[in-house]
């Protein structure tokens, strides 16, 4: 299991992330990854916090931005954001995507989630909609996985919450999102009504990832408020 304290050698940090090792070396000499810890020895070592950038960097690769664009993004980014905020970073990069759905083995799906998972980590992880079985192959299991809303799956299995509890919040979430969704796309739809269809599709792409950035932080605030809230009342 993955700890906020985890040291990894640059060779496992690169396997853990999926990329090279002379990968993780030029980003690190471009900026784009803060330098490792220096432990016994002179060895380099990495936590969570840069597998976390990294993998933000490569999502953000993925959709076809430059590094110059991929430095401005990671620059306009706050310097102590979490590991759980850099995956919510990547979370939304992913939704740019027509579909960041991948069929994995589950020794990938363990590989990239860093853990091995057991059976109740599955149906946890499906329960989330993170990943679903699907048809396997002669070698073993194979599982449809969001690869933007898997590391954010791994970081919940560990949080206290039995199985009915989170599926009953997919649900909230799910209906709610639903009904934004709905509202967003009234609004929008009213707004270029009299707009040619070219412009309306340029419209559209260039709103959605923006939307989404600002469904995300309206809900993230809206949540610390609730919880906020709730503690007081409990103390």
């Amino acid at each position: 299991m993955t700890t906020e304290t985890e040291a990894l050698t640059i060779d496992e940090l690169a396997a853990r992330a999926g990329v090279t090792v002379r990968t993780v070396r030029f980003y690190g000499t471009k900026g784009l990854l803060p330098p490792p810890v220096i432990g016994p020895r002179r060895v380099g070592r990495y936590g969570r916090e840069h597998l976390a950038r990294l993998e933000l960097i490569e999502e953000l690769q993925s959709r076809g931005m430059t590094l110059a664009a991929i430095e401005r993004y990671l620059g306009q980014l706050p310097p102590d954001l979490s590991v759980r905020d850099l995956a919510v970073q990547r979370a939304v990069v992913a939704s740019w995507a027509p579909n960041a759905v991948e069929t994995v083995s589950r020794a990938e799906l363990e590989r990239r989630a860093g853990r091995a998972l057991g059976e109740d980590d599955l149906r946890r992880l499906t329960a989330m909609d993170v990943v679903e079985r699907t048809v396997g192959t002669p070698d073993g299991e194979a599982f449809r996985v969001d690869a933007g809303l898997l590391r954010l799956g791994v970081e919940l299995l560990d949080v206290p919450l039995s199985h009915e509890t989170i599926l009953a919040a997919r649900t909230a979430l799910t209906e709610h999102s639903r009904a934004a969704a709905r509202e967003l796309s009234r609004l929008l739809r009213d707004a270029v009504a009299d707009k040619d269809t070219r412009d309306v599709r340029s419209l559209s792409a260039r709103m959605h990832p923006l939307v989404v950035q600002a469904l995300l932080t309206t809900f993230q605030r809206s949540l610390k408020e609730e919880l906020r809230e709730w503690l007081d009342e409990e103390g």
